[in-house]
């Protein structure tokens, strides 16, 4: 199976948050593969506005490939609901209540990927609420041997970047007791960073995707901005073979010259 894995769009109306966007979706497209999903994991939209959303579809919709979203710290649950799953966004609509988490179980091919919600209305850092851990155990419960990806916004580990980890994931201790000796999990999936990076948590892989928008600025390199708007996109692929081993690739997408 072959995954694209993008994250923090941070569209915003604007032409550069368009441009780049855009450029990736272009690049997956030119693929001589097409991959069998790709995944968005978060802070599509850059203030969860209704228009940002209505923009976010309409690319999101040129993927020649199915695409799973969840959302990010910018990202707005109601109006995420309703510009992007076509579900309830106001108050007295049908079930799902559109200010809960979103939680979302997907097939794809003999794999199933569970995007998850680590937002925390109104603020930057993460956590996996209750009931999400209750429906992510039930999930891996009932899927028994079927290999799941977990996917979500925030990353359960440091960064190594004080800003970065002073907003990731609040109760990583919860998910590592969560998925103690959970093997059908191959790997988690998240983003928040706008850095490539690789590592492990709770002895699975854990694998950050770069950013779209931007891409972080570690202490360790030269500048003084948070973020390099300057460095292009970029996109990892993640490719799992029959033994459930995942295998990632990091690229850049270059703007043409054509």
């Amino acid at each position: 199976m072959l995954l694209a894995h993008i994250s923090d769009l941070h569209l915003d109306g604007g032409a550069r948050a368009a441009e780049r966007a855009a450029r990736v979706v272009t690049y997956i497209n030119a693929m001589s593969r097409r991959p069998d999903a790709v995944l968005v994991t978060g802070d599509i939209a850059d203030h969860g506005a209704p228009a940002e959303y209505a923009e976010a579809a309409e690319l999101l919709a040129r993927i020649d490939a199915p695409v799973l979203t969840c959302p990010g710290n910018h990202d707005d649950r109601a109006a995420y609901r309703k510009g992007l799953l076509d579900l309830p966004g106001e108050p007295g609509g049908t079930a799902p209540d559109p200010y809960a988490p979103v939680n979302r179980l997907h097939r794809v091919g003999d794999y199933a990927i569970l995007m998850c919600d680590s937002t925390i209305p109104g603020e930057d850092g993460g956590i996996l609420e209750d009931v999400t851990l209750e429906w992510l155990a039930r999930t891996l419960d009932t899927l028994g041997d079927t290999p799941a990806l977990i996917a979500f916004h925030h990353p359960p580990t440091v960064i190594h970047h004080d800003y970065l980890d002073s907003i990731n994931l609040s109760n990583a201790d919860r998910l590592a007791e969560l998925l103690a000796g959970r093997t059908q999990v191959p790997a988690l999936l998240v983003g928040h960073a706008h850095t490539s990076a690789a590592t492990t948590f709770a002895g699975l892989p854990l694998l950050i995707a770069p950013g779209v928008t931007s891409t972080l600025r570690m202490p360790w390199e030269t500048g003084e901005d948070l973020v390099n708007i300057v460095s292009p996109p970029g996109v990892a692929f993640h490719v799992l073979d029959e033994d459930r081993r995942i295998m990632s690739h990091f690229r850049v997408v270059e703007r043409t010259t054509e």
